[in-house]
Order: C-alpha cells, then sequence, then structure tokens
C-alpha cells in the first residue's frame, strides 16, 4: 500500500500553518479536505468523513480543546490521532498520553516525521 489515498484530517486555527500543511500532504499524494479550525468541526466533520488518520493540534479556536476532541473522536470513530503542537513542557505531553496518539510532532519538525507517523498509524 502506498501513501497515494490515504485520507488525512488537518486540525488546525492557525490556518496558515494548516493550509501548508494541508498543501504538503496534497503534494505527498494523501487526500486532505479543508483544514478543520475547532475542536466542535473536527468532531462532526470526523464523523462525516470518516478520515483514516487526523492531524491534531492542541490549542484550538472553540470551546473544545485537540485533546478532548481527540478523545471523543477516538472513543466514538477509532479514528488514529497524532498530535502536532507546537507545545513541549512535561505537563502536556501527561495530557496528549491520556488520548494514546500514534504520534506527538512539533510544528517545526521535519515533514518526513509526518509522513513516517501517518504511515505508522494506517499501518504501513
Amino acid at each position: 500500500m502506498s501513501q497515494d489515498g490515504i485520507k488525512v484530517m488537518v486540525v488546525e486555527d492557525e490556518i496558515l500553518i494548516g493550509l501548508m500543511l494541508a498543501k504538503n500532504l496534497r503534494s505527498s499524494g494523501y487526500i486532505v479536505g479543508e483544514v478543520a479550525t475547532t475542536g466542535e468541526e473536527a468532531i462532526e466533520r470526523a464523523g462525516l468523513e470518516q478520515p483514516e488518520v487526523i492531524m491534531m493540534d492542541v490549542t484550538l479556536a472553540g470551546d473544545i480543546n485537540g485533546i478532548e476532541a481527540a478523545r471523543q473522536i477516538k472513543a466514538e470513530h477509532g479514528i488514529p490521532i497524532i498530535i502536532f503542537s507546537g507545545y513541549s513542557d512535561k505537563s502536556f505531553y501527561e495530557q496528549v498520553q491520556q488520548v494514546e496518539p500514534v504520534a506527538v510532532l512539533s510544528k517545526m519538525g521535519p515533514f518526513s516525521d509526518i509522513t513516517a507517523a501517518i504511515e505508522k498509524a494506517v499501518g504501513l
């Protein structure tokens, strides 16, 4: 199985970062819809779109943060989550581990980390 055709949802409230990530993913052969900017939107669209993996920022616009959105999506749909964040302190990692993400990646990390995490999430 190749990465072509793998459906990825991007959840990021910093729209330029989200658009850049979505563009890079599309250029690499992934299927990416519109960028979700709130936890509420992510939860709703995950059920409708059924992506194979979700790239989730932690700090989102709206009332539901990325950790809570990830928790609800995993509970309802079992979709693998990759946390994509600028945070790196110990309490952040403790909170994030509660949702058992496939990976926790830095927004400043290399794109190859993202593609490797997606491949791990879908079993490549």
